[in-house]
């Protein structure tokens, strides 16, 4: 075969350029999905965060302290917290981060959601 010579290992080439674009979109695939996990995980931590400090403040206890340590609980760290309102009615309001296990330069190391729980008017 006259011509074959000249294309003798362009397969491999072919397979390794194919390999090489499968491995970077499934790297990329994997760092969406945990974003999005912690992203998920986050919210969790600040719904619970807020509805516990929201009972706290309805049993007359610090609401504050008491959605820090949920937010910890959660593997999260309470950013800000804040009640409004009286005994009878009241929202507690809480800021919390969880940090995502990537290091990629430029990405964000945390994700930070916020949430509100209290009194029915």
């Amino acid at each position: 075969m006259p011509g074959a010579a000249g294309q003798r290992g362009s397969a491999s080439i072919l397979v390794a350029g194919v390999l090489g674009v499968v491995v970077v979109l499934v790297g990329v695939a994997l760092l969406v999905a945990g974003y999005a996990m912690a992203q998920h995980r986050v919210r969790a931590a600040a719904d619970l965060a807020a509805v516990s400090g929201a009972a706290a403040f309805a049993g007359g206890r610090d609401a504050c302290a008491q959605a820090r340590r949920t937010a910890g609980a959660n593997g999260a760290s309470l950013l800000t917290c804040s009640t409004v309102g009286d005994p009878v009615e009241y929202v507690v309001s809480v800021r919390v981060a969880l940090g995502v296990g990537t290091r990629v330069p430029g990405l964000p190391t945390r994700v930070v959601s916020e949430a509100h729980a209290g009194s029915a008017p």
